[in-house]
């Protein structure tokens, strides 16, 4: 770095310091272990200052660098009088991030940048806001104390009082979405005793650190890693702690991808294995003799002493060993950002990526454009974004968790259900309640901010700052008590209504039902009436504006906030209850403001005796957040049936021409039922479903380039997922399977998926191909229906419209292709590929030419697919058949049971259906 100041003498002072701080050049430095930059175990938060460096040193120099030798990775502002100064290699980051000019100066004479303490909290906000950890070395004493206590002379004290990160941030400036920090425990577990393949657990823990809210749990995962992608989707941590050398190549090619494919940018931060990383039974005895999660609430046995109900969710996690091994990461990491009151008063609650609901996976999620759109990453035309309506900040982060756990039992989609057309049945009552919701502060991080300051051990932390934090306490409390009371007014005109016989849904008695709310309102109002007593002026007061609490209204407020923590889980029922009734009207508001039809969607068992299978059957489908510039913005309305008590189809094989609007209708297939497993209507004009345990999606072509693979790797990861966990009940969407490799490759693959999902599981299956063979092979086929996207032609001369044609019976140069959006039975005949270059603007030179070749391809590829008309109609599907029925009859010496064998009748029954349609046609 060159001097930056002017003249010799300041060059002079530059040169000087550099040649002090040497041990800092890269090629030099060790961590505290002694090993150097490259080592693989190399720990990056620490330093090893050497011996004759460190004896050289003055009070305040030993001062500043024995704390900041432990925090490497943190910009640390150290307090000098009424300044806050940064040294070295802080100063550097100061000088390039805050545009702050750098001198020579400070303890011992280095490179170094400063602000005032008017500044400090700006600039925390600025380098927090770019992505760094900033800790704060406060003064724990003044200088006339120092001389007091130690003699002339003494050094003043102090202390690393506060670490804050983008992973931890608690203030009231916070955005409304959810902030995590994220800790994962990779291990390899063998299937069984007797078997030597493994299987891939990983143990998980976060933290919302504003609402004091601890996770944990596990997760088994396969080769491509969906469900750590579904995890990592649902959380969206800002920061991820894992094992040094702790994960496989293929868990860190996904943390790579799944931080770049739109969802929100985390930093990977590797700790050291044991000390950080500790054994099960080291993690519970840290927790225990700490008394970390000592206020965990356990719903299922309230009488259970406190100290053990955090132990009772560890136990209940499947693989806790991992698990608690991650979560003991997560506390550690945390007691060295000085946040151990955090865990002395958060909860811990086991966490299930898809505890019984519908189950969506990182791929689907990003496929569906739920919450990321795959233009910008952004939330403008997802999902989320249709949906979202809430009001308050709370509301926001619970309908987030909404989207990621849809339901699967009947029961709890229809409370949902009953009590959105409630609402809709009442726009008096909603602008009502919407209106007194946009009032509320964010309950549920402020009633924990609270719970955070009624620790007897809060105030004392930093003395000399007391007066500031007094104000800050005050002010957070009264916003707290005034939402709490507003917000139990709320629920009691809820409660009014279900008297008065105007609702009568279920879920909303239950959620303005709280117990002991009566009770918790007086207590609310007589704190609120202490509050106006003792602070007349808080409401009046700013943010910065300054007034004083004395010591005795100090000890006032702290006895009125340990009063309200006594009721602590009211206040965390309210703002739960509170949240629920906001994404509830947020589906209200969503539904009524859409721009095509809507419907409350029915609900079937899949073994209620109208089918053998699932069920979807929707009339009058259309898209709601994905308006076609081709058709002016118009949405064209679409029939989707798979599997009913009127037929047997369950998988639909889908074709038209590209852009024709397949995906587009895959996608919205699947939006529905994401929607109506939320308890939403749904953008259809009806709707009946058999809840849905999966939805798996391929959709699209794309590589991996970060991750070195190819499209066609990433389309045989997605589709072996598919393949090993699909069920009866999943719903399975396949856009293009096959196209990342040859022509002939990629057909077997995609004639031999579709065959095996159709006979074998027997999902709902949407299969969207250009190989149109494949409509051949599965014309007979009693559980495929052929639907193709229509399209048309217009003559350019005489304006004559064409549907449907052939493109070997039309010239490119001469028709105009039109898109109609619209699902027809049958097959396409072509894909217009050529027609949509045109389209594309490719010369007509080029399009002529490519007409040419296509006719000689096209003549070779049906030599080989089709030898003669009869090989056309007799396809590898009825080939397969008879070979089954030959098997399994024992003509062929197998000796088979052909009586105690399902894939026989299954095969009889395939048969009978082709004979059937051979029959309609000759007639």
């Amino acid at each position: 770095m060159e001097a930056l100041g002017e003249g010799v003498e300041q060059k002079g002072l530059w040169e000087e310091a550099k040649a002090k701080f040497e041990w800092l050049s890269p090629s030099k430095v060790k961590d505290s272990k002694g090993r150097k930059i490259g080592d693989k175990f190399f720990d990056k938060r620490s330093l090893q200052i050497p011996a004759h460096v460190l004896n050289q040193m003055a009070a305040s120099q030993k001062q500043y660098w024995s704390v900041k030798s432990q925090y490497m990775d943190t910009v640390l502002f150290f307090k000098v009088g009424k300044f806050y100064e940064l040294y070295e290699l802080d100063a550097e980051i100061g000088h390039r991030e805050l545009n702050w000019k750098m001198t020579v100066s400070g303890v011992g004479r280095c490179r170094q940048v400063g602000v005032p303490e008017s500044g400090i909290e700006e600039a925390v906000e600025k380098l927090l806001a770019r992505g760094y950890k900033v800790g704060r070395m406060e003064q724990v004493e003044t200088a006339e104390q120092a001389k007091a206590r130690r003699g002339p002379g003494a050094t003043v004290q102090r202390k690393l009082i506060q670490v804050l990160t983008p992973s931890t941030a608690m203030d009231e400036n916070m955005k409304p979405e959810a902030v995590h920090l994220l800790a994962i425990k990779e291990e390899l577990q063998l299937e069984s005793n007797h078997s030597s393949e493994a299987r891939v657990v990983f143990g998980f823990a976060f933290v919302d650190a504003a609402a004091g809210q601890f996770y944990v749990g596990s997760l088994g995962d396969d080769s491509a890693r969906s469900a750590l992608g579904a995890l990592l989707t649902q959380v969206a941590p800002r920061e991820l702690l894992y094992e040094l050398g702790g994960l496989s190549n293929e868990t860190m090619k996904a943390l790579r991808r799944y931080s770049t494919e739109g969802i929100r940018p985390h930093e990977l931060t590797a700790l050291q294995p044991h000390n950080d990383f500790m054994e099960a039974a080291a993690v519970i005895s840290m927790i225990d003799s700490q008394g970390y999660f000592a206020k965990t609430l356990k719903d299922s046995n309230k009488d259970q002493p406190n100290a053990t109900r955090w132990l009772e969710v560890l136990s209940s996690v499947n693989d806790c060993k991992p698990a608690t091994t991650a979560l003991g990461a997560l506390a550690q990491h945390l007691v060295r950002l000085k946040l151990g009151s955090l865990l002395e008063n958060g909860y811990l609650a086991a966490y299930e990526v898809y505890k019984g609901s519908l189950r969506l996976d990182g791929q689907t999620l990003s496929n569906l454009e739920i919450f990321n759109n795959n233009a910008d990453g952004g939330e403008s035309g997802t999902l989320f974004a249709f949906v979202n309506n809430c009001s308050t900040p709370f509301g926001k982060r619970l309908l987030r968790r909404w989207m990621c756990h849809p339901l699967q039992r009947i029961n709890d989609i229809n409370e949902r259900l009953d009590a959105l057309e409630d609402f809709r049945n009442d726009s008096d009552l909603v602008s009502m309640l919407r209106s007194g919701l946009k009032k509320l502060p964010d309950l549920e991080r402020l009633v924990s901010q609270i719970r955070r300051f009624s620790s007897s051990s809060f105030e004392a932390t930093i003395p000399l700052l007391s007066n500031r934090d007094r104000r800050q306490k005050a002010r957070a409390f009264g916003a707290v008590v005034n939402g709490l009371l507003h917000g139990i007014d709320l629920l009691q005109s809820i409660r009014s209504y279900i008297a008065e016989g105007k609702l009568c849904s279920s879920l909303l008695l239950a959620l303005s039902n709280i117990e002991g709310l009566t009770e918790a309102h007086g207590v609310l109002e007589s704190i609120g009436r202490l509050m106006d007593e003792k602070f007349p002026n808080l409401k009046e007061q700013s943010q910065k504006q300054s007034f004083n609490i004395d010591d005795k209204d100090s000890e006032l407020l702290q006895n009125v906030l340990s009063e309200f923590s006594l009721h602590q889980e009211c206040w965390r029922q309210v703002s739960t209850c509170l949240a629920q009734v906001d994404v509830l009207l947020s589906f209200t508001v969503s539904v009524d403001a859409a721009n095509g039809p809507t419907c409350r969607p029915i609900f079937t068992s899949s073994c209620d005796g109208l089918s053998k299978g699932g069920i979807l059957k929707i009339e009058q489908l259309w898209h709601p957040f994905a308006l076609k510039a081709e058709s002016s913005g118009v949405f064209v309305r679409n029939n989707v049936e798979l599997g009913s008590h009127s037929n047997s189809y369950r998988a639909m094989l889908l074709t038209g021409p590209n852009m024709g609007g397949k995906s587009t209708l895959l996608r919205a297939t699947c939006i529905v039922v994401i929607l109506a497993q939320m308890g939403c209507y749904v953008p259809a004009e009806s709707c009946m479903l058999s809840p849905v345990d999966t939805i798996f999606t391929r959709l699209g072509a794309s590589d991996r380039i970060m991750s070195g693979e190819s499209t066609f790797m990433v389309e045989c990861n997605e589709a072996s997922s598919v393949l090993r966990y699909a069920t009866p009940d999943s719903l399975v969407i396949l856009d293009e399977l096959g196209r990342g490799t040859s022509t002939f490759d990629g057909y077997a693959i995609a004639y031999s998926v579709l065959r095996h999902l159709a006979d074998s599981v027997d999902c709902r299956l949407l299969f969207a191909t250009h190989y149109h063979p494949l409509t051949q092979e599965f014309a007979a086929h009693p559980r495929v229906i052929l639907r193709h996207m229509a399209c048309a032609f217009e003559d350019m001369n005489h304006k004559d419209l064409m549907k449907d044609r052939s493109t070997k019976e039309i010239n490119a140069g001469k028709w105009n292709l039109t898109f109609l959006y619209k699902l027809t039975p049958g097959a396409s005949p072509d894909s217009y590929g050529l027609h949509v270059a045109s389209l594309a603007g490719l010369p007509c030179s080029v399009i002529a030419r490519a007409e040419k070749a296509r006719k000689i391809i096209h003549a070779r590829v049906s030599s080989t697919f089709q030898r003669n008309e009869h090989r056309m109609h007799f396809s590898h599907v009825h080939e397969q058949w008879f070979r089954t029925i030959l098997d399994m009859s024992g003509l062929n010496g197998s000796g088979c049971n052909f009586s105690d064998n399902e894939d026989a009748h299954d095969s009889l029954i395939c048969v009978w259906h082709e004979l059937q349609s051979s029959l309609r046609e000759s007639r």
